[in-house]
């Protein structure tokens, strides 16, 4: 998909993002599907579940050589870690006690963020909201890479290093495009990670920190998992600016790949996405999708017509600090 020229700026456009509109359609004529939206019950007792299973990785690491510490890291940890930051996607739309408990499902993505060595949950949420609320927005949604980023990362080997410094651009990014004050909630994120992590070393020393914290910052960058990242909102065929994935990685990743039918229902939990493509299947079939994330990130790389400039952007009518 797409044609090859190579870009040089965004793809500016002056219409309203798609889902609002959708959703409406969609709810106008099946209203069952309100009957999706609230908690998940099994979210919680998955994501337990997957913090025990890397905190036994990190007992099982402790005396590996540091080549085997590697390998398990990019392998399995980088996979679960990957995997759990997409459990707190889930987590920040309150899918896990539902909206009447916004402060257990924000301490409960705490929870979620340990295995991963750095704190992550609550700034994510703080950031998220704008990205569904202002989908592209210019200064507003810092998914979008920035022009410099565009600019710069244009070549196939450039696109590779690219890939590889994801996870440091997730981090500069906002505070480059759109700044917010740091807030309490950030500051216990920070202090209860600083302490799992003194409390993982004190235990079993530097190979299990190591472990957790290269295998979030590998999985996230150079790794089939990390093919969302490009697939969900970068332009591989003009006129849209959200696919969804449909394919076997979905049941690693809370169904993230479900990004159209995401981006039209938010409140609804991953596992019940595919129920909303099912109900209302005539808004979604004719819709193009992708179905291997190791091809999204072949072709981003070596596509001349795409790079970190294949992204819609809208201008809001919208002061940053509201």
């Amino acid at each position: 998909m797409g044609n090859r020229v190579t870009r040089d700026d965004f793809e500016w456009v002056y219409t309203d993002q798609p889902h609002t509109e959708r959703r409406k359609e969609i709810l106008a004529k099946y209203p069952e599907i309100k009957k999706l939206m609230g908690p998940d019950p099994q979210l919680k007792w998955v994501v337990s579940l997957m913090v025990l299973t890397q905190l036994v990785a990190c007992y099982l690491v402790k005396d590996l050589p540091w080549k085997w510490v590697f390998f398990w890291a990019y392998a399995f940890g980088g996979c679960l870690n990957h995997s759990m930051t997409l459990a707190i996607h889930d987590i920040s739309h309150n899918v896990a006690f539902g909206n009447k408990e916004a402060r257990w499902n924000r301490l409960f993505g705490m929870f979620a963020n340990l295995p991963i060595g750095v704190p992550y949950a609550t700034s994510f949420k703080k950031y998220h909201v704008d990205h569904h609320r202002y989908l592209a927005g210019d200064g507003l949604d810092v998914d979008v890479p920035t022009a410099f980023e565009g600019r710069f990362f244009h070549s196939p080997p450039r696109k590779i290093l690219w890939l590889f410094l994801q996870p440091v651009f997730y981090i500069l990014r906002p505070l480059y495009v759109n700044p917010k004050p740091f807030t309490g909630l950030e500051v216990i994120n920070c202090a209860l990670q600083l302490a799992y992590d003194l409390l993982i070393y004190s235990w079993w020393g530097p190979k299990p920190v190591f472990y957790m914290i290269a295998g979030s910052t590998l999985a996230m960058g150079i790794h089939p998992i990390s093919g969302h990242f490009i697939a969900e909102h970068y332009m591989y065929l003009k006129g849209y600016d959200t696919f969804s994935y449909y394919g076997p990685l979905n049941w690693l990743t809370f169904n993230v790949g479900y990004h159209m039918e995401h981006h039209d229902f938010p409140s609804i939990p991953g596992s019940k996405l595919p129920l909303v493509k099912k109900i209302a299947a005539e808004y979604y079939d004719h819709l193009p999708y992708h179905t291997s994330w190791v091809c999204v990130l072949w072709d981003f790389v070596f596509c001349d017509s795409l790079g970190p400039f294949a992204r819609v952007k809208r201008k809001y009518k919208v002061a940053k600090a509201e």
